[in-house]
């Protein structure tokens, strides 16, 4: 008999005050967008399923690019949702506005956690033990991954020592319902996923759900005899799957602009020649400063917006082919992609489940990560998860920031519209940004100072006009770009203070020069 139903018969299964996990990530890689609307369109008419807890590592939305509503928006109706646990929200306008709004508690712990905790409920496991937290907000002894004042009755995690050391215990939560994603499922509910782009958790939640005594929705694009597929190419057994829902071609897009690119699949290599060089400005700037601390031969890591650029640059000056760059949703190697395609790698050479490379980043694997500067403090603290209030969350940012050996934050070093031009191989500052991003105290600790100092980790912080270095006693400015005045550029756009270096030197010419970098070395 085969386990395939309509998106409106499969969303039926879900009841009052379940615990639904959802897989996806950013921009609508890897999600059930057939199931989620159906499940929308369900409470409409009946008022329910009510009352849900979310669970999810990185949630998926459109960041406003589009009309009608799609991925986690389907679910912002009011009384629908009662609780997130998460590890990515902001890109699901509406129910981020919930969430700030108190109609929803919200709870954000680093994505790489919550990926874990489906594989520790699948193993009936009590929670992931970790230091991966550790002296941010996710420790229960700074804000406990609250994100609003509706989220301060419970608790999921706790300070627990082990071997002499301190760790953060995040408690498993059984699942009710998990909601997958595949390309072609068979009737028995194999399921594969040749055609996702990104693996995700996708397996971890089907099994958290299963051995959490709940159902198994997957989405996929063709349904397939049983007995056809090879056996090599299933990724999700049957045995963990209740229901099937074969998608309408348009709501089964490999994110929520783009209906597909092999060359995400590692089906196709596109020429590299065909990715278009950066402009120059102060983003390729500060991409080419990040770039000279690259090494030939190593595994990096790049976030989200100004650090993309590092990829742009790396194979600007031939070197692309000798760096091996991951991103946390599982791709290795092949070129980071940005904007909606966020998550995927062009001419990907490797895809393997999101768990399983946060297992490698928890571990100490990569080189040197260039990550985000929204806001940071004269501890070194960063804060890129939570402003004015609002919640957006930290993403893989913990995981990641924690436990890589070198780490260079970078960004711009004022918010706001400016005016800031490159020439005569430095900086002119027409219109400064009225933003300060260096401040007394970050509104929310994303990544510790403290921690970094304490673990000996290697730590930049790159603008297009300062360089500064964590040091045991707090930030260290060692360089500014030429054409820039200390006092007015950089210490008066400051609201603390930083030590300076008694080195302090030039930022390197070539890096305000529209050429190719030249980066080698071991």
């Amino acid at each position: 008999m085969s386990k395939l139903k309509s998106a409106e018969e499969a969303v039926k299964q879900i009841k009052d005050g379940d615990t639904v996990a959802i897989n996806g990530f950013g921009f609508g890689f890897g999600f059930a967008e057939e199931i989620a609307k159906a499940l929308g369109e369900r409470y409409e008419t009946e008022g329910h399923p009510k009352d849900l807890t979310l669970l999810f590592a990185s949630g998926c939305g459109d960041g406003g690019a589009l009309e009608e509503d799609f991925g986690l928006d389907h679910l912002a109706k009011e009384g629908m949702v009662k609780k997130i646990i998460a590890g990515h929200v902001g890109l699901a306008k509406k129910l981020s506005k919930m969430i700030n709004d108190n109609k929803i508690a919200a709870y954000n712990f680093p994505q790489g956690v919550v990926a874990h905790l489906f594989r520790a409920i699948a193993g009936g496991k009590p929670g992931v033990l970790t230091q991966v937290g550790l002296k941010t907000f996710a420790d229960p002894r700074v804000e406990g991954g609250r994100m609003n004042e509706a989220a301060q009755k419970e608790s999921f995690v706790e300070v627990m020592e082990a071997g002499g050391k301190e760790y953060l215990f995040y408690r498993s939560i059984p699942v009710d319902v998990a909601v997958i994603r595949g390309t072609i499922g068979d009737e028995k509910g194999n399921m594969t996923v040749e055609e996702e782009g990104v693996l995700l958790e996708t397996l971890h939640i089907a099994e958290a759900a299963k051995n959490s005594g709940g159902i198994v929705i997957g989405q996929i694009r063709e349904e397939a005899k049983a007995g056809t597929l090879d056996p090599r190419d299933v990724y999700i057994p049957g045995i963990m799957v209740d229901t099937l829902v074969k998608s309408k071609p348009e709501n089964h897009k490999m994110n929520c602009t783009l209906s597909f690119d092999p060359s995400f699949t590692g089906d196709v290599k596109v020429p590299s020649d065909s990715i278009a060089p950066m402009e120059m400005g102060i983003r390729k700037v500060i991409a080419k400063r990040c770039a000279k601390e690259l090494k030939l031969d190593t595994t990096i890591n790049l976030g989200i917006g100004v650090p993309e650029g590092v990829a742009a640059v790396a194979l600007e000056a031939g070197i692309a082919d000798r760096l091996t760059m991951t991103i946390e949703a599982g791709a290795i190697g092949g070129v980071p992609q940005g904007g909606h395609s966020l998550g995927a790698s062009a001419n990907v050479e490797v895809l393997i489940g999101q768990p399983n490379l946060f297992d490698f980043y928890d571990g100490g694997g990569l080189d040197l990560t260039c990550l985000g500067l929204a806001q940071a403090d004269a501890q070194g603290n960063i804060n890129v998860s939570k402003f004015h209030g609002r919640m957006v969350g930290c993403g893989g940012f913990v995981n990641i920031s924690q436990n890589t050996k070198n780490v260079i934050f970078c960004g711009s070093f004022t918010a706001g519209k400016s005016l800031i031009e490159v020439k005569d191989k430095g900086l002119q500052i027409v219109q400064d940004g009225e933003f300060i991003k260096f401040v007394d105290k970050v509104e929310q600790i994303t990544f510790s100072g403290d921690y970094g100092a304490e673990t000996g980790q290697n730590v930049l912080y790159v603008t297009e006009r300062a360089v500064f270095r964590l040091t045991k006693d707090g930030l260290e400015l060692t360089e500014i770009a030429p054409g820039i005045d200390l006092e007015k550029h950089i210490l008066e756009k400051m609201e603390f203070r930083p030590l300076i270096s008694k080195n302090l030197r030039e930022m390197d010419a070539d890096i305000f020069e529209n050429t190719p970098l030249k980066i080698g070395g071991e």
